[in-house]
This record gives structure tokens, C-alpha cells and sequence, in this order.
């Protein structure tokens, strides 16, 4: 079988699917590789390097796609302005395609509808479950910690002030409070360089384990009034709560969101639309030049305002809903990600091809169309909202 590694074209995306290593570690498996030229040129992966280790450098990304049993990728499938054509109808029947897909964003419903009609077998990242024999595949932690660390760094560049105190010839100037919704790996990571930057750290997790393990980071821990019963999903993830449990977590959010200068916001469910804590009128009672980081905004966002893909200000706050920051950190994030999906790969492969059981937990988790159908609960059940 062939892999295809192409150039992704996400404005801004600087990660690619493959590194050397893993190129060499696939043909050793018994696949043939060919990777679009300059795939990895913004991480600062060769061309050269790739050809040493065994790829075919192809400068054409149709005649990629067409000579490619499985693409692989970081980013879902878009609209290609070079070829002036869809990457999904750059795809054929039967082509396998693994990459992140968030098929339950509303934004990304009629594109999985196409590949599913186009006969696209495709799997989706965001969907490995968080099991112990899961952890080298999960491309989601991985990409969590490099938006964790790098979103709390935009926030500081956003802000118009220090973050730590800061003693000066006319008196001292407090440090910033941080709130963190949401302390799973992006969160935690959020807490640490907020920590590690001078700023006053807040976190809120409507799961008991999640709060603790942020107050052992010095988090001053916002009681969100879920109980732990409805908060817990199988795996440790949050559970989907009803609205009317969602209505009592914005109000316990609601007194100390107006005292923040940074929010970073990465509530989220698996394969489920993000729920929407922060609402307009929380931003609205804003200091004007605080700043909202939503890196939860692939699966619909927590702040109620975000413009997906989009840096903007609105009622003196800058909301970041840029989609692709670990791709801002090229070279670390493409390393991690290139590792988790040759693993998956390789967990799926036998016998020299993919094989798909239908019964296995990583499968049905990560499964979004095949046979023509769209097959991901997640989406489906986003669709039928």
C-alpha cells in the first residue's frame, strides 16, 4: 500500500504528517511513501532528509492523492486555492484519509457528508480514546500540551500590561488574574506557564480530579456546582451535561470571569460540540483589554463570541479563535504529532494493509465514514441538534 504525506494549507499550518524517522519506520513496515515537496519545510523537515529516508519527493499534490492508498494528515480536508478544487474531491473511493476531521463542528458537517458519499474511509484523531493502550496514539494530548504552553503565550502578547507583578520608581503593579476553564493536558499546561509567566491562576473543571490536580499547581479552584456523578464520562473525559447543568456552571462562572485579564478556554467533550460557558453578555463584563484564548473552538468554542479561525475584539476583549495553534509551533508539535499517527497506523496495519475491526474500542472511536455513510456518533448526533 502507499502513503501519501501532502503539504498542508491551512493558512498559517506549519506541521506535517510525517517526519524522516517515521517515513523510514513505514517503509520498514512495507508501505510505499510519497510526500508532497516542501511538506515539511515550515517544521524544517527536508526534502532531502525524507528522500534519504526512503520517500518519493512528489511535486503534484493531485498525483499524490491519486497514486495514494492512505493520506495522511494534520489538519481536515480544504478547499485547495492552488488547484481550485476541494482536497476531498482531490480523494477517490476506497482512499483511506487519518488525520484530525472534528467531524461534530458545525463548520465541518457538509464536508464529512461529501467524503462519505465519495466513498472516503476516513478516521478521525480526535476520537482515540483515552486508554492505556491508546496513550502513544493520541495525537489530541499531544497537540493539547503545544496549545496549552503556546496559547497562554498569545494572551500575553495580546494583553496591553505586565502579567507578573511588577515593582517600578512609582509603586508596584498587581499581576494579572488567569482563569482556566477546563484542566485537562491544555489546561494543566495553560496553568503552568500562566504560573511560570507571574500571573494569579484560577481554574475550573466541572471533574473533581481534573480541579485537584490544577490546585496542585497553585490553581485557586472555582466550585462549578456539577456534581461529580454527571460531570465524569467513561475514561476519565467530561460528561455532556444537560442545559439546564450548563445554565448553573455559567453562573458559578459568571462573578469571577468579570475579574480576569486572561481566560483560556479548553472545556471540552469528546466527539461532542464544546459546551458554550462563556456567554456576551460574561465578555461584555470584561475589563476592556482582557483577552479570551478559546482553543476549544474546533468543536464549536466555550466563549459564545468566538469567530472560528479569527483574532478579534469585541467589547474591548481580543478573542482568539485562531484553530491551528500547536501549527505555531512547528518543529515540536510536528515531531509529537508524525509519532502518534505512524503508531496508529501501525496499530491498524496487518499484514501489510489496513484492517479495520469493527469491534475495537480505538475504531469505533475514531471511525467517520465508510461504505458511503457518515458512522461517527458525535457528528451524527451534532447534526440532529
Amino acid at each position: 500500500m502507499v502513503v501519501g504525506i501532502p503539504r498542508e494549507i491551512m493558512h498559517g499550518e506549519g506541521r506535517v504528517a510525517a517526519i524522516p524517522e517515521t517515513v523510514a519506520k513505514l517503509k520498514a513496515d512495507g508501505y510505499e511513501v510519497l510526500v508532497e515537496k516542501n511538506a515539511g519545510a515550515e517544521a524544517f523537515f527536508a526534502d532531502a532528509d525524507y528522500a534519504a529516508a526512503g520517500a518519493e519527493m512528489v511535486a503534484d499534490a493531485q498525483e499524490l492523492y491519486d497514486r495514494s492508498d492512505i493520506i495522511l494528515k494534520v489538519k481536515e480536508p480544504l478547499f485547495n486555492e492552488e488547484k481550485g478544487k476541494h482536497e476531498v474531491d482531490m480523494m477517490h473511493a476506497g482512499q483511506y484519509l487519518i488525520t484530525f476531521i472534528h467531524p461534530a463542528s458545525p463548520v465541518n458537517h457538509e464536508m464529512v457528508k461529501k467524503m462519505a458519499a465519495n466513498g472516503i474511509i476516513s478516521l478521525t484523531l480526535d476520537g482515540v480514546p483515552r486508554i492505556s493502550r491508546a496513550q502513544n496514539l493520541d495525537a489530541l494530548t499531544s497537540m493539547s500540551t503545544c496549545a496549552g504552553y503556546k496559547g497562554i503565550l498569545m494572551a500575553a502578547s495580546d494583553l496591553t500590561k505586565f502579567i507578573p507583578m511588577t515593582m517600578c520608581a512609582v509603586g508596584m503593579i498587581k499581576p494579572c488574574n488567569v482563569l482556566v476553564i477546563g484542566t485537562g493536558v491544555a489546561g494543566l499546561q495553560a496553568l503552568a506557564t500562566a504560573k511560570r509567566l507571574g500571573g494569579v491562576i484560577y481554574a475550573a473543571d466541572i471533574r473533581p480530579a481534573a480541579a485537584e490536580n490544577a490546585q496542585s499547581l497553585g490553581a485557586k479552584i472555582v466550585d462549578t456546582g456539577i456534581p461529580a456523578e454527571a460531570a465524569i464520562a467513561p475514561g476519565g473525559y467530561a460528561n455532556a451535561l444537560s442545559e439546564e447543568m450548563i445554565l448553573k456552571e455559567r453562573e458559578a462562572l459568571k462573578d469571577v470571569v468579570k475579574d480576569m485579564d486572561i481566560i483560556f478556554c479548553s472545556a471540552l467533550v469528546p466527539s461532542k460540540l464544546a459546551p458554550v460557558l462563556i456567554t456576551e453578555e460574561m465578555v461584555k463584563s470584561m475589563k476592556p483589554g482582557s483577552v479570551i484564548v478559546d482553543i476549544s473552538i474546533d468543536q464549536g468554542g466555550n466563549c459564545e463570541i468566538t469567530d472560528p479561525g479569527k483574532t478579534a475584539v469585541k467589547h474591548g476583549v481580543t478573542i482568539e479563535g485562531i484553530k491551528n495553534i500547536p501549527g505555531m509551533l512547528p518543529t515540536s508539535s510536528t515531531w509529537m504529532f508524525a509519532h502518534n499517527i505512524y503508531n496508529l497506523v501501525k496499530y491498524l496495519t496487518k499484514d501489510g494493509a489496513i484492517s479495520l475491526d469493527m469491534n475495537d474500542e480505538i475504531v469505533q472511536g475514531t471511525l467517520t465514514t465508510i461504505d458511503g455513510k457518515l458512522v461517527h456518533k458525535g457528528a451524527l448526533e451534532a447534526m440532529n441538534k
